[in-house]
């Protein structure tokens, strides 16, 4: 396979070079582009030294079978026809078509199929929230159709990129020097604090990152009589999001029911036994690629629901291996 990689020198660029490494993806030759400020980096792969391109309207992806873009919104729809033009499949992890009728938005563990009908030769990567609640939700929705979810997430700063893990690094090394620190990728001091505003306000008083947990979970379960309501809250973790989530489920789902569901659904790892304090924690979930399920319980104010507690690597399966996932997938299904 011919792979390229858009944003390859950003977090979740380089995450997809150590993915498509650790997962013996079949990569024949990998071409790498970023913009005029990263062309020329350098970087290595399987051995190979691959020199950054500068992505221009002169770029040529002929040849190339699959372009994971992972650079904006902005990006990604200023050259999605030059990366497509010749064939090119592109893996989208922004947000520019996710809500596009005529792009697939794919967790392979929830809707693989969908990949197939891609008539733009565009398939979108959801939302990192998105992602790991709907693996989650998957299993659950099989054994009785969710009708309503209520989620509050718990995102860490790597949701805001490589800049913003350092910024809340070097907030606490300014705080512990008696320093203010320094406010630049945040709308407020992420260190010792959490902040209830990710993306912008919407005028519905919800704001952009709630509302993709909102339509996206309904395009990809093909459920669009899901209602969603969350509230998306940064906090001062560095990597894995955590996201509390009570479902209400057409007839009641036991606790006992969800927990061996979950236990047999592929993507997700079960640790609940809270008697031993075992429960899913960002801290020991970052750099793993399952959504880890814990706290599974009845929710006692809802006699039809259920409630948990889900974790995940928000740059691993809330971005680069779920695009990653998404090639194999189609890869592994040629007569499709």
């Amino acid at each position: 396979m011919n792979i390229a990689i858009v944003g390859a020198s950003g977090a979740v660029g380089q995450e997809l070079l150590k993915v498509l490494d650790q997962t013996d993806f079949p990569v024949d030759n990998l071409r790498l582009f970023g913009s005029s400020r990263s062309a020329g980096s350098k970087y290595q792969f399987r051995g190979k030294e691959i020199t950054v391109e500068e992505l221009s309207q002169q770029s040529d992806f002929n040849g190339v079978d699959i372009a994971f873009t992972s650079a904006g919104a902005s990006t990604s729809k200023e050259y999605a026809d030059i990366i497509t033009r010749h064939g090119t499949l592109m893996i989208d992890n922004s947000s520019a078509f996710r809500m596009d009728p005529d792009v697939p938005l794919v967790v392979p563990e929830v809707n693989g199929e969908d990949a197939f009908n891609a008539p733009r030769r565009i398939i979108g990567n959801p939302n990192c929230t998105t992602i790991q609640m709907v693996v989650a939700l998957k299993p659950l929705h099989d054994l009785s159709p969710i009708r309503r979810v209520h989620v509050a997430t718990y995102q860490a700063a790597s949701g805001a990129g490589a800049s913003a893990m350092q910024e809340l690094t070097n907030q606490y090394e300014q705080i512990t020097r008696g320093e203010k620190p320094v406010v630049e990728k945040f709308s407020a001091q992420l260190a010792y604090n959490v902040i209830p505003h990710i993306d912008v306000f919407t005028d519905n008083g919800y704001t952009k990152e709630e509302m993709k947990m909102f339509n996206e979970t309904r395009k990809i379960m093909h459920a669009p009589e899901m209602s969603v309501s969350a509230m998306c809250v940064r906090v001062p973790v560095l990597r894995a999001h955590s996201e509390a989530i009570w479902i209400e489920t057409e007839h009641p789902v036991s606790p006992q029911e969800a927990r061996a569901a979950l236990e047999k659904a592929p993507g997700v790892v079960v640790l609940d036994n809270p008697a031993e304090k075992q429960y899913p924690m960002p801290l020991d979930i970052a750099d793993h690629d399952p959504v880890y399920v814990g706290r599974i319980r009845e929710d006692i104010a809802n006699p039809n629901g259920l409630t948990f507690w889900v974790v995940g690597d928000q740059i691993r399966k809330g971005a680069a291996l779920n695009a990653v996932q998404i090639a194999r997938y189609i890869l592994e299904h040629p007569n499709k």
